[in-house]
């Protein structure tokens, strides 16, 4: 059992000033892996208090200055991509060489690009020819507390902490309590990067704990969650009150449209995406809209695919899907599993229960529904799991009707050799991202949603940008220019 019931606060390691302890549990065997303990006001205020004393300094100090401790802390992350790997396997599930890959790799391509827009950011600017005397500063919003998820440990922390850290902003890291070891690694990284004592603070808790003693803290200028709706709808009335800025990466419902043009490897590639990480991603594309002509055939190897879809251990080497990530979790997509057939979608593949042999773990079947109508439940509510609902569509009119009718609006998908067709789709189809013919968006392109998919972008200058007040200044004098 590992023992991780210290915070980080004010450039060092402290043992709690009140909180309970809670285990931290192996998804793979239900078995507890570590300890933490989950914060309580007096740790809250401490670290809240630390990051207010180290913001003048910081947020005023030349950019240069925190554009090398970014690079400091990607040369840190990279000497510890072995233990944060081990760390994510055993704490969330994923597979260890996906968390290898796929989740720490996510951490390090995140941290490049925020180092390689940095340079786009104009902190200090003329507003015009017009207007030479009027200045445009944008500076740190100033405390900032992020509050991250368990099922993209790394991906989230740093989509929050390196924006942050270059905007000037000091912050108190609450990383989910289900998944936190990954994220005490962080902090050791963090501490190695020789950052100022406060710029930098994290603290275990939960989200009625420690989350919601920092959204509605009075020291707090900014929240930036990512999580499930419910839990942000709950961070913004919390945060009213201060009025301080709430940035919300939330849930989707994701679409994927799929015309008969599709190339062959459209069905494999979204199946895959969709089961991905068992499942558990906000921008899984959940929903597979098939035109009709193809739609039978689509089914089929749907179907196929996920049967052949392997299901194992994290610790074990391969490309399977790992269990999910705790017991509630695994009673949700149970549940809903069992809501989709009495509603009577068409169970192709998978199902209720674990697979075949298996007998302990939150491990689930990989399932496929067909004739799946758009009020469905399992059309509407966020699974997060590795179940898919397939549904015909006629024309690209219905489709993008189809598609956009859902509260979210995260990542839709097209697949289509049409490139006006693909054009079309992506301008009508209500979603912060779109991905088409299994291209990934750039590196540094925004990430973020509509309607009930949350507010604000993550990555490159945008989400940098999301951590910067603008102050406009009239009257400069010139000379100082």
């Amino acid at each position: 059992m590992q023992d991780k019931r210290q915070f980080y606060i004010g450039g060092a390691w402290v043992n709690p000033q009140a909180g309970t302890d809670t285990d931290v549990i192996d998804p793979s065997t239900e078995e507890p892996c570590a300890t933490i303990t989950l914060g309580g006001q007096a740790d809250t205020d401490a670290a809240v208090a630390a990051a207010k004393a180290a913001l003048p300094g910081w947020m005023h100090c030349d950019p240069a200055l925190r554009l090398k401790a970014a690079e400091r802390v990607l040369a840190r992350y990279r000497d510890h991509a072995d233990p944060l790997a081990e760390a994510m396997s055993l704490e969330m599930g994923a597979p260890i060489d996906l968390a290898r890959s796929s989740q720490v790799g996510a951490g390090e391509f995140n941290i490049r690009n925020f180092i390689r827009a940095f340079d786009k950011v104009e902190f200090d600017a003329p507003l015009g020819d017009h207007a030479p005397d009027t200045r445009i500063i944008r500076e740190a919003v100033g405390v900032c507390a992020l509050i991250t998820p368990w099922n993209w440990p790394m991906n989230q922390i740093t989509l929050k902490v390196i924006p942050a850290l270059l905007a000037g902003c000091t912050m108190v890291l609450k990383p989910s309590e289900i998944a936190p070891l990954s994220a005490h690694i962080w902090a050791e990284i963090m501490h190695q990067a020789d950052l100022p004592p406060g710029v930098f603070n994290m603290v275990h808790g939960d989200g009625p704990g420690v989350g919601t003693q920092l959204s509605g803290h009075a020291d707090v200028d900014m929240v930036s969650f990512t999580g499930s709706t419910r839990a942000g709808v709950a961070i913004s009335r919390n945060a009213a009150d201060t009025l301080k800025r709430v940035h919300l990466e939330l849930g989707g419902k994701g679409a994927n449209i799929l015309f008969a043009d599709a190339d062959e490897k459209a069905v494999k590639r979204g199946v895959l995406h969709c089961m991905q990480n068992t499942g558990q991603s906000c921008n899984a594309p959940t929903r597979m809209l098939v035109e009709r002509s193809i739609y039978d055939q689509t089914v089929e190897q749907a179907a196929d695919i996920a049967q052949s879809t392997q299901v194992g251990p994290a610790s074990q080497a391969g490309r399977h899907i790992g269990p999910l990530v705790s017991a509630a979790q695994f009673d949700k997509v149970q549940g809903l599993i069992e809501t989709g057939m009495t509603e009577g979608a068409r169970l192709v593949a998978g199902g209720l229960g674990r697979p075949e042999g298996v007998n302990r773990g939150y491990f689930v079947r990989p399932t496929v529904f067909a004739d799946v109508t758009p009020d469905m439940t399992i059309a509407r509510a966020e699974i997060f799991g590795p179940v898919l609902s397939i549904m015909p569509f006629d024309s690209e009119e219905q489709a993008i009707a189809i598609a956009n009718d859902t509260p979210y609006g995260l990542t839709n998908y097209v697949q289509s050799s049409d490139g006006a067709r693909r054009n079309r789709m992506a301008r009508h189809l209500r979603s912060g991202m779109v991905e088409m013919n299994g291209k990934s968006r750039g590196a540094g392109a925004p990430f973020g949603g509509m309607k009930q998919s949350g507010n604000g972008r993550e990555g490159g200058i945008w989400g940098i940008e999301d951590f910067l007040e603008v102050k406009a200044v009239s009257g400069w004098d010139m000379s100082d220019a």
